[in-house]
């Protein structure tokens, strides 16, 4: 009988320190489903304001340098980059003569999903292609061609993840955007 409690005792401490375990091995087991994180900047970017440099993950999809040589700016009139907290953006911003410096800039962001729309679904604006990529063509609404004058969208959809550009018409106009089209990955 007293082998009969020590097995029992055994087995029921055994399932108890084995639960915990499991639990950590399901856990484990779930978080690798998602999306992994952008990866963390490497090496010094110029940065514009307090922001940080931006995820290679999200600059790969579109480099400042494709920005500089579809719309026309250099070096003298970037003003640096910043990544939104979440990393999956990433703006450039630009020096424009008479305007705010925190409204010219060229937006980049990636949004990794397991379901992509092979096309943007926006009830404000139509769409036009260009190569692979959708561009903001009309505004629908009064309220949205005040937003199509100030800036132009970019859409494009990959493979578990979509990218959207959303660049001022200061700095980049939409006979450039098409341009910047071509460079989008």
């Amino acid at each position: 009988m007293k082998i009969t409690h020590l097995v029992i005792a055994s087995t029921t401490l055994a399932a108890s320190l084995a639960i915990p375990t499991l639990l950590g091995q399901t856990q484990s087991l779930a978080a690798s489903t998602a999306p992994p994180p952008p990866a963390a900047p490497k090496g010094t970017c110029k940065t514009f304001g307090a922001g940080k440099c931006c995820s290679p993950d999200i600059t790969m999809h579109l480099s400042k340098e494709a920005v500089f040589s579809a719309c026309g700016e250099s070096e003298a009139t970037f003003l640096g980059e910043a990544a939104s907290k979440d990393m999956f953006t990433c703006k450039y911003y630009f020096k424009v003569a008479g305007a705010s410096s925190d409204e010219n800039y060229v937006q980049v962001y990636m949004n990794p999903s397991k379901e992509v729309p092979d096309r943007p679904t926006d009830p404000f604006f139509s769409y036009r292609k260009v190569g692979k990529v959708w561009m903001t063509d009309r505004a629908k609404s009064p309220k949205a061609a005040a937003m199509s004058n100030a800036t132009t969208g970019l859409y494009r959809a990959g493979k578990g993840y979509y990218v959207m550009v959303s660049a001022s018409t200061k700095v980049c106009t939409k006979h450039e955007v098409v341009r910047l089209a071509r460079s989008l990955k």
